[in-house]
């Protein structure tokens, strides 16, 4: 089986991340692995798609620096192939990152993951699905009951009556981003700064104001669902606590947040639950949830991370459970053919 990884740029890839993670234990369960970034999709005048990629070289890789260093060996000899030479298109970038720099690369990997799907390739997430939750307006379509109070708009009186109506504080952020760039935490709407922080946070658009929650305190819980179910393995729920720095109220990793063990409690279960139907009619194959208290804060459909992190801190390879449920994709693709469309396969 050959698999294609989805990423913003080769070059920005690290041993770290959760992609690197599950192309090595691809690589280890004698898969075919390859790379590919927005600009390498080519369609030509016979309707015909191919694909520009970086291949791993066939090697007994023991680790992921090993994996890496010879993927940005490869990045520099790519190969074309037709897209039907690929089985898996694994779709793992992050569509902000590029909005503002790259704008034509933000979508690239939901136009053409359509055009292969409609040829044959096993497209994760579905890139139907994704396009319905490229900005974080997509928790609002999960049920009230999961989801924190919550206000969408660019009108600084209408934030502000919000604000004052939650006397445990707000949290501002923008609409798109990720990575925790631009959240504030506005403890009343007399803070001081409330000017300086709508300019700050609205920069890129529409603001998302959502009551806080005093438990944010100790940080969220990020909880990996696959096929609409909580990954687990050898008795592990794939599951962290994301801790914030002294100070701050960001939990994100890239924000100088921590990683912990968390254990697992059955209101986390719930709303896994309650989030389970919409995610598999949407096609949402992998996806990160983000958790605290008893509500859902996000769901990180694009590139949900800390699989090696998870790894490391369980002693569990929960990669090999994600390519394991590809590769039973690929043995239905195999039989079911086109009969099967790709967003029920996806979360099968």
């Amino acid at each position: 089986m050959r698999i294609a990884f989805f990423v913003n740029s080769i070059e920005s890839e690290t041993p770290s991340y959760t992609t690197t993670a599950l192309a090595l234990a691809a690589v280890q369960r004698g898969h075919s692995v390859v790379y590919v970034e927005p600009g390498d999709f080519i369609l030509r005048p016979d309707d015909s798609l191919a694909v520009s990629v970086a291949v791993v070289p066939e090697a007994p890789y023991r680790t992921s620096e090993k994996l890496h260093a010879a993927l940005q060996d490869a990045a520099t000899q790519k190969k074309t192939l037709a897209i039907g030479d690929i089985d898996i298109l694994h779709l793992r970038n992050d569509p902000s990152l590029d909005a503002t720099d790259r704008p034509w690369a933000a979508n690239a990997g939901l136009m053409f993951g359509r055009l292969a799907a409609k040829r044959g390739v096993i497209v994760v997430n579905d890139p139907d699905g994704l396009a319905k939750a490229q900005s974080k307006l997509y928790l609002q379509t999960f049920p009230e009951v999961v989801r924190p109070a919550t206000l969408i708009s660019r009108n600084v009186a209408e934030i502000r009556a919000f604000i004052d109506q939650h006397s445990e504080g707000c949290i501002v952020k923008p609409l798109q981003g990720s990575g925790g760039k631009n959240v504030f935490h506005i403890a009343t709407p007399g803070d001081s700064n409330l000017n300086q922080i709508f300019e700050a946070a609205s920069g890129d658009g529409y603001l998302i104001a959502q009551a806080y929650i005093p438990e944010a305190k100790a940080g969220d819980v990020r909880l990996f669902l696959m096929n609409g179910l909580p990954l687990a393995r050898d008795g592990n729920y794939a599951a962290f606590r994301r801790v914030p720095a002294k100070g701050d109220v960001r939990s994100n990793i890239h924000a100088a947040g921590t990683a912990r063990k968390v254990k697992v409690t059955a209101t986390m279960l719930d709303i896994a639950d309650m989030v389970r139907p919409k995610l598999i009619s949407d096609g949402m194959f992998l996806v990160g949830l983000d958790i605290v208290g008893d509500k859902l804060l996000e769901i990180n459909v694009f590139t949900p991370g800390g699989l090696t992190r998870l790894s490391d801190m369980y002693k569990t390879d929960f990669a090999t459970s994600v390519i394991v449920a590809l590769e039973e994709k690929w043995t239905l693709r195999q039989a079911y053919g086109d009969a099967m469309p790709n967003s029920r396969l996806a979360t099968l």
